[in-house]
């Protein structure tokens, strides 16, 4: 089982990274919070998690070990695959999918492509007192929010080697997208602000 890679990333894709390892490139599939924080060149370390199927081996990557075993427990429900439990990731960090399993919030869960209201009533069921309760405590009046949509999407787009100003540009592109959307989804966003920049270019 490999547990985690470190190295230089090699190159960076939507919904991927290539960490060299040994002298050997690694592909790791990402969601768009963890691709945010790596850049070409630098090192880095990520925790991972290997999918074994009969035609497949699929290695996914992840900012620290809270995220990957949240990726892992998701599994463990009824009709739950590694897509899917992406999926939930790149729309919620692991704090914030625990308070919707606390709080039995349906509408969280709905927000993930994928997964509809029987799936995420399914979810609450099995899931609910697995999870555990958050990590990190609530965020203090006057603390920095988590950085929203505008920002997430702008650091994957500067890491994925576009100058500022074309991730601005792009961010703008796909705002009317996100703010018709109750809880934008980065992943869908990053994958319209890339098609905006491809026309462009």
């Amino acid at each position: 089982m490999i547990a985690f890679v470190s190295g230089p990333v090699a190159a960076l894709a939507p919904d991927a990274a290539v960490v060299e390892v040994g002298g050997i490139g690694m592909a790791l599939q990402c969601t768009p919070n963890t691709l945010a924080t790596l850049r070409v060149g630098q090192p880095a370390k990520l925790a991972t998690s290997l999918v074994v199927r009969e035609d497949s081996l699929t290695l996914y990557g992840f900012a620290d070990d809270d995220e990957k075993q949240v990726f892992e427990l998701l599994q463990t429900a009824n009709g739950v695959g590694p897509r899917v439990a992406q999926a939930v990731l790149s729309v919620h960090t692991p704090d914030a999918l625990r308070r919707a399993f606390a709080t039995g919030d349906e509408k969280a869960l709905t927000a993930v492509p994928g997964i509809g209201k029987k799936g995420a009533q399914k979810l609450l069921i099995e899931l609910k007192d697995r999870l555990g309760a958050p990590v990190g405590s609530a965020p203090a009046a006057g603390a920095p929010a988590a950085p929203g949509w505008r920002d997430q999407l702008h650091a994957a787009l500067i890491g994925l080697g576009y100058a500022p100003r074309e991730a601005d540009e792009a961010v703008a592109a796909v705002a009317p997208q996100a703010e018709a959307a109750e809880r934008p989804d980065i992943g869908a966003l990053l994958k319209a602000a890339l098609r905006t920049l491809n026309r462009a270019r």
